[in-house]
């Protein structure tokens, strides 16, 4: 018959006391643990050392992603190859480029360098002007009126200069300029062309085309210009301009035969030569053409039975002699 006790059963959430052994039960005694089987206390111990050393190895990683230096972070060690980084050799277009750039600016700074020398230098001083081309005016008077040039380097000279330096001498129409170095300064000169004589009282004076006067003749007799009675002040600037043109478009063989010029109107020119023929202009038009039949009929030759006395060229197309 079996033990009135009953069995006690143990939750598995809760652990219940042990019950004391009945008298009659054997307890077994614990057997010695084995060599190879570590200790609870063993393992717990070597589990806290190795999350103690995660920690601090996750520790170190934060500091030195976040810029702060660990106290003892690993040293990272370059990449193998990097000491050792190849030179490879400049492109030899490159290379050209740049010395072509550097000898173009040397080039241009030695030319520099000798235009600024050649422009301020004294050694290209003018030191003899030589005057060509003068009739109404002399040398003297041209070089006199140069001479504030002397001195002043020739690249620094112009025609501009010259001609403002000259503007006085109202003969002159216009100037050119050379330079002859390291000195000379060479100066050739256009002057205005007289085209008729104007009475003035008793006076004549040597006028162009433009009515700019010229000179005043001391023997008007010498001169082989026509006259124009009056002038400008007298008949009108108008009518002399009108008779100025046209004495001005006239060859100088045929002007150099005319005695005198004058003008009822514009359209009314008059020329009359020297053995008393008359030549019928009209207007100033067409002047180049009316020249140019004039001259061919002056060189007709005379007929002593019919001589000429009117040169009509009024109409050049259609000239008339009676």
């Amino acid at each position: 018959m079996g033990s009135p006790r009953r069995p006690t059963y143990a939750s598995p959430g809760r652990r219940q006391p042990s019950v004391p052994a009945e008298p009659e039960v054997i307890s077994a005694s614990k057997s010695a643990p084995e060599a190879d089987t570590p200790s609870l206390s063993g393992r717990k111990n070597a589990k806290d050392a190795g999350r103690k050393r995660s920690a601090d190895k996750v520790s170190a990683g934060k500091a030195s992603v976040g810029g702060a230096p660990a106290d003892k972070a690993p040293a990272v060690k370059a990449p193998a190859g990097t000491d050792n980084v190849l030179a490879f050799p400049e492109p030899p277009g490159k290379r050209l480029k740049r010395n072509i750039m550097v000898t173009l600016g040397s080039v241009l700074a030695l030319v520099c360098a000798l235009l600024a020398a050649a422009i301020f230098s004294p050694v290209l001083a003018v030191g003899t002007v030589s005057v060509s081309g003068t009739r109404l005016v002399t040398t003297e008077q041209v070089q006199a009126a140069l001479e504030p040039l002397k001195g002043k380097p020739l690249p620094q000279i112009s025609d501009e200069e010259v001609s403002r330096l000259l503007a006085p001498l109202v003969q002159i129409k216009s100037v050119s300029t050379q330079a002859r170095p390291p000195s000379g300064l060479v100066v050739q000169v256009l002057e205005r062309v007289p085209v008729a004589l104007v009475k003035q009282g008793e006076q004549y004076q040597l006028v162009d085309v433009d009515g700019v006067v010229l000179a005043s003749p001391a023997d008007p007799a010498t001169v082989a210009l026509p006259v124009i009675d009056g002038g400008a002040g007298t008949i009108g600037k108008d009518l002399f301009q009108a008779t100025a043109a046209v004495l001005g478009a006239l060859p100088l063989d045929v002007l150099s035969k005319l005695s005198n010029a004058s003008a009822q109107s514009v359209d009314a020119v008059e020329l009359q030569l020297v053995d008393g023929q008359t030549i019928i202009w009209g207007n100033a038009g067409e002047k180049e053409l009316k020249a140019k039949v004039l001259e061919a009929l002056l060189k007709v030759p005379a007929d002593p039975k019919n001589p000429v006395r009117v040169y009509d060229v009024s109409a050049p197309r259609h000239p008339v002699t009676r």
